[in-house]
This record gives structure tokens, sequence and C-alpha cells, in this order.
């Protein structure tokens, strides 16, 4: 069932009098509240452009690189991408409930977690990594723009960094104040102009990638294992941290087919991740991507330039306008109560103020490697578990119980907390702490088989099966 808002006599159908939630011109002031029948509208295959435009993305080139850095051959590379980016089915499953519900992601999240246990659960995965998420991206702008500063004579100095960061910043949160609509309207034409700007860029890329090439000193053995696992937990990173499609999917309609919706969504990320990742690669063959910025503006033509380094900043624009957009929901969630457009301002802070710190004070690449590799921890268990209560329920959430909150409610659970939820997630981070294998923190298991990084698929299926057999044996998950 779904609920609807009460429509005053009199009051226009046509769309003239949209709500203000399907108008791109106005900041949407909707929250996590359900979406009513009346405001729902569009076609599951509108998913595509909106998680196209964020993966046609200046990242993929940097982690694409990092592979063949690593000391992987071509091929080994390309079966790396091809095999990690296969996690955003994942993302495209989840995505599914959106319409179902009608409400966002970090509200269905109730549902493995309680209503209290939920709070806990975001507080990590909606406030701290989102955070970070937009740090990485806006990092990976911050260094083009600044770049572009000093073309065009601006002094190297940490106050032109700091105005370029906050800038790129500003325009991110502009995006995750207008919402939804302007999300949904906007990046499809940004998916069409970004994807231009970066077949340009692969062509220069191509002229120069070495075909022929082969590491120094290839990997053999324990140390081939070792960079495999690394460079899929790397790859793969990417689209666990997506937990946010449901808040994306919404406004369609409750009866869109749950088969397009996923299959739009994975597909729409999948297809510009793999391409441009495996681009990334190409160039590490011939260029020195130690220095990607550096290296790919250095086969481009001087007039095309600008126009590269401005693709990048809006595309980083476009990942975490989604980024924020979610993140603000979360903090409303979380019971904070504040109205979703401050919530927007919030987590873009803290996003800047970590941005500052990677881009003024830390390493760059090293920055990238080590949070990709770390988050999996966190955001392989967690969507393990929302994909396992996904397929235990069929898909069967309603957002008017989802909404509820008080005690005794559908899912108030035991205290408040889906006992089979937290140690789901607690099982399969322990897990996956074990197996990952970063500069930062190698885990005690990875340390003993050769450094092999196999954090995703332990937390992974770990998570998985504990939330199965603890549901199944507390039956807080009905049958049928």
């Amino acid at each position: 069932m779904t609920t609807t808002r009460p429509v005053p006599p009199g009051t226009p159908q046509d769309a003239s009098a949209a709500p203000a939630a399907d108008r791109p011109g106005q900041p949407e002031t909707r929250g996590i509240d359900q979406v009513p029948a009346e405001e729902r509208g569009g076609r599951p295959r509108q998913l595509f452009a909106v998680w196209a435009a964020p993966n046609v993305s200046y990242l993929s080139f940097v982690v694409g690189a990092t592979l063949i850095l690593m000391g992987l051959t071509l091929p080994q590379a390309v079966g790396v991408i091809l095999a990690g980016n296969l996690l955003w089915i994942g993302t495209g499953v989840i995505a599914a409930s959106g319409p179902v519900a009608g409400t966002s992601g970090s509200v269905i999240s109730r549902a493995m977690y309680g209503v209290v246990g939920n709070k806990v659960v975001l507080v990590l995965t909606g406030w701290l990594i989102a955070a970070a998420y937009l740090a990485l991206n806006w990092s990976a702008a911050s260094v083009a723009g600044i770049g572009l500063a000093g073309r065009y004579g601006l002094p190297d100095n940490a106050l032109v960094d700091a105005s370029v960061i906050c800038a790129i910043a500003g325009g991110t949160i502009f995006i995750a104040i207008y919402g939804y609509a302007l999300i949904v309207r906007l990046y499809t034409a940004l998916s069409v102009l970004l994807t231009v700007v970066f077949v340009v860029v692969t062509g220069y890329v191509l002229a120069e990638t070495d075909w022929s090439y082969a590491p120094a000193e290839p990997l053999h053995g324990a140390a081939l294992a070792a960079a495999l696992g690394t460079g899929f937990t790397i790859i793969a990173s990417t689209p666990l941290s997506y937990s946010n499609s449901p808040d994306l999917a919404r406004y369609l309609p409750r009866d869109s087919n749950p088969y397009a919706i996923a299959a739009w969504t994975a597909f729409g990320a999948y297809l510009p991740s793999v391409v441009f990742t495996v681009v990334g690669a190409l160039a590490a063959t011939s260029l020195d991507m130690t220095d990607p910025e550096a290296a790919l503006q250095g086969v481009l033509p001087g007039w095309f330039i600008p126009v590269f380094v401005v693709a990048v900043v809006v595309n980083a624009m476009t990942n975490n306008g989604m980024t924020a957009y979610s993140a603000s929901l979360s903090i409303q969630s979380v019971g904070v109560r504040l109205a979703r457009i401050p919530a927007v301002v919030i987590i873009g802070a803290l996003g800047t103020g970590m941005t500052l710190y990677a881009i003024l004070v830390f390493d760059f690449l090293t920055s990238v490697n080590t949070m990709l590799q770390l988050v999996v921890v966190v955001t392989g268990p967690a969507m393990a578990v929302a994909v396992a209560d996904l397929l235990l329920r069929r898909n069967r959430y309603l957002g008017a119980d989802l909404l509820r909150q008080e005690r005794g409610g559908p899912f108030w659970y035991r205290h408040g907390v889906h006992w089979p939820g937290i140690a789901a997630l607690l099982a399969g981070g322990l897990v996956s702490a074990m197996w990952v294998n970063t500069t930062f923190w190698v885990g005690p298991i990875a340390a003993a088989t050769g450094d092999v990084d196999m954090a995703i698929p332990a937390g992974t299926l770990t998570a998985a099966a504990v939330y199965w057999a603890a549901t199944r044996a507390l039956g807080t998950i009905p049958r049928g």
C-alpha cells in the first residue's frame, strides 16, 4: 500500500501544478518522508544517465593506472577491472527497493538493523564514509583545478588551493540542495557531454598506448596473487560504497519493474566505469601516471586542457552531488531534527574539511588507494546485508511501516535493535579487516597468506551468511 497526501478540491493536476520535488528549478524540500503516488513518475531507463554521469570519471583513470603501477600486465589489469565492477549488480539490486518503499535507503535499512541500531550504523556508513568519498572526489577535481589555476598564472599557495576546493564544494552542494529533479534532468545532458570529452581524451591516450607493454619484473606466485587481490579491492570498493541507490529510484512509480531498475542502475554505472578505468590502465603503459593530471595533460593539445579540467570538475560535482544528497537524508534518518537543506550544508562542510587536509597535508595518490581499500571493511558487509535482506523479504517493503519509530513498531525488534543485522555487519567487518592489505593496515590473515587481499569476498560472504542464518534462527523475517 502507499500513502498519499489529500488534494484540495479544484487543485489542477497538470504538469504546471507539479510539486516542488518534481521541479528542477526549485530546491527539493522533501526529506525521508514517503513519496506520495501523485508525485511519482518516470521510467527505470532514466536511471542509466543518473548513474552514468558520475562514473564518467577522472578518478577511473587514476584507479586504472594504479593497477599497472602495481605491476600487473595489461590483460591482468583489464580482467580485474571487468570483475571488480561486477559488484555494481549489488547497487542495482538494492535500488529496486526505492519505488516499493517510497523512501530513502537510509530508512529502508531500519528493516536490517532496527530503528535504534540503524542510527548507529548510519553514523558510520551515512556520514563518515560519505564525507570521506566527498573528500576523495573533490580531491581528484581539486588537483586538476589547482593545476589549471597555475596554468593561468595564479600563485601556487595554500590560499589559491583552498579557494579552488571551496568553489568545487560549493557547486556540489548547490546540486544536492536542488535535489532529485535537478539530478535526473541535468545528469542526462551531463552524461553525454562528459562522455564526449572523455572519449576525446581516450583517443589521445590510445595514440600513446604501448600495446606490447610488459612489466619490467613480471609478478608471479604470491606476489601476483597479492596484486590481483589488492586491485580487485580497489576497483570493487566504488560500487560497494553506493548503498544510496534507492534514493535515486524512490520517485519512480511503485509498480516499476524491479528487474529493469536493477539493470539500468547497474549498467549505467558499470559501462563508463569499465571503459574509463581501462583507459587509465592503457595510459600507464606509456605515461608516468604517478602524477596522472600532468601525464594526461601532457598528451592533450593546449586548447583542450581547460575543457578536460572543467569536465573533471563537473564530474566530481555530479558524483558528490548524489553523495551529499543521500547523506543529508541519512542525517534525518538518524533522528537529527534538521531539514534536508541544512543537512546538506553540514555534510558538505565536513567533506570540504577532509578535502583540505587530503590536498594540503597528505599525498593524493596514497590517499586514494588507502581509502578505497579500507572502506570496504564496512561497505562490503553493509551491501551484503542489504542485498540479503531484500532477497529474504522478496523486496516487500512498506514505507509507512519503515517510517514508524515508536516502541512496538514493525521494525523495533528487541530494544530497537535487529541483532542479526548488527551481528552480520560486525562479523563481516571483522573478517574483512583480517583479510585487508593496505599501507595503513595489513590484516593478520592477509599477512599469513602472502599479503593477499581477500577483504571483499571474505567480508561480504560472511555478512550474508550470518544474516541469513540469524534471521532464520530467530524468525525475525517472516517466511513467504
